[in-house]
């Protein structure tokens, strides 16, 4: 009996130990095979960026971008075909040979994964050009934009940027991670920016970054004598609770920056509290309110935004307990307003730069208004500059907490 028992265990070890194996090997197929669907995608978009650098590419690639109109529309049906035939047919076409070379030369059976998704862009390309009908993928459905761009894949606003924004920019086709690398994710090109807070050192560091990457300035302050006058910047002076007075100004801005405050520093009195919350806080919501009324249009989805600069002090002591608690409580409200959808909205998580507020920062406003910049150009939507390493942990987990909890126990109002 003893025998026989130990001879059953050997046979259940036995048949575990094949079983791993198999897993072993389905693991393995399965990373080799998402890992050619993100070499496909990856390869498309590189070849996608190629199209718009290099002469004898763009002439094909640009017969695409002729297929369109404005709203997506297809402007004539033999127009489309050509465009299905000199790009999408002959992209994925490259796109599947070059697949199929890879998964011929690394002797990984994963691989064909990614040779079966390429031809699936194939095979939509060949329909859609021998149909003889207009039928378009999804990201080129015609009519009006009714979601942002999705940072986490590419949708229908993602993509009509890349058609009528800047066509050198947003080159991804499925998952926006070569305009990421690229820094393409957001093309500051023709934009025309507004920002608060415009005098001040961070202020005026953005905007000489700004004029850099082509964009048109306005620059909110109040106060103008304290700012030079500057070629592509245009000065707009405001006074604090007169925020209504800038809503034709605002009818005309893509971006909205949000960037005025006050530190109050070890001060509690009434008049500190009142000022605190007034500038840092009521101040910047009317902002907000605003610019968002001015989210119309089929495409104003796709091209407004608001970034908004909360600080580090949303998950961090500043030494400043009012500054901490107004500033808390804008960065809580942006988090509800986020779940509308209304339009992209980021936050700007700074650390301590030498200011007005701060002249004890240890970082200086250029270099956060460059790093501030290049994460928005990949479309960080929670933009941290800090020393504090801490703060990179602390504020996701905070920010996706307190998502949550809003995005449960909180409801859109109806409209009547």
């Amino acid at each position: 009996m003893i025998k026989t028992f130990a001879q059953s265990w050997v046979e259940i070890g036995g048949s575990l130990q094949i079983n791993w194996v198999l897993v072993n090997a389905w693991l393995q197929f399965a990373s080799w095979g998402l890992f050619s669907v993100l070499l496909a995608e990856v390869l498309r978009d590189i070849y996608h960026a190629l199209c718009h650098q290099v002469n004898w590419l763009a002439k094909w690639h640009n017969k695409h971008h002729m297929a369109y109109r404005r709203d997506l529309s297809v402007v004539s049906l033999k127009i489309y075909q050509e465009s299905q035939l000199y790009h999408d047919i002959l992209e994925s076409s490259l796109l599947v040979v070059a697949l199929t070379l890879t998964a011929l030369i690394v002797p990984q059976r994963g691989l064909w994964l990614g040779v079966a998704y390429a031809c699936t862009f194939l095979y939509g390309a060949c329909v859609r050009y021998f149909q003889g009908k207009i039928d378009t993928d999804y990201n080129h459905l015609p009519g009006p934009l009714e979601t942002i761009p999705s940072i986490w894949w590419v949708n229908r606003s993602y993509h009509w940027r890349h058609h009528f924004d800047d066509v050198n920019a947003y080159y991804s086709g499925v998952f926006p991670l070569v305009d990421k690398i690229l820094g393409t994710a957001l093309s500051l090109k023709g934009k025309t920016v507004a920002l608060t807070g415009a005098s001040g050192a961070l202020g005026q560091a953005l905007t000489a970054e700004l004029v850099k990457c082509n964009a048109k300035v306005v620059a909110l302050t109040t106060n103008p004598e304290k700012l030079a006058e500057q070629t592509g910047v245009k000065v707009i002076t405001w006074q604090l609770g007169n925020e209504a007075e800038l809503k034709e100004s605002l009818q005309k801005i893509d971006i909205l920056i949000i960037n005025h405050g006050v530190n109050v520093y070890t001060s509690r009195t009434p008049d500190a509290i009142n000022s605190s919350y007034e500038v840092n806080t009521f101040s910047a919501l009317r902002l907000m309110d605003i610019f968002l009324a001015t989210v119309t249009g089929p495409q104003a989805k796709a091209t407004k935004e608001i970034w908004v600069n909360t600080s580090e002090a949303e998950v961090s002591p500043a030494l400043s307990p009012l500054y901490e608690l107004s500033k808390r409580a804008l960065g809580d409200i942006v988090t509800l307003k986020r779940l509308d959808g209304n339009c992209i909205i980021r936050k700007l998580i700074l650390g301590p730069f030498k200011s007005q507020l701060n002249p004890y920062g240890v970082m200086s406003a250029r270099q956060v208004a460059r790093v501030v910049l290049f994460l928005a150009k990949r479309d960080l939507r929670n933009i941290i500059v800090t020393i504090n390493p801490l703060t990179y942990l602390l504020f996701p987990l905070k920010e996706t907490s307190t998502w949550l909890y809003y995005r449960v126990f909180s409801r859109i109002a109806k409209s009547e």
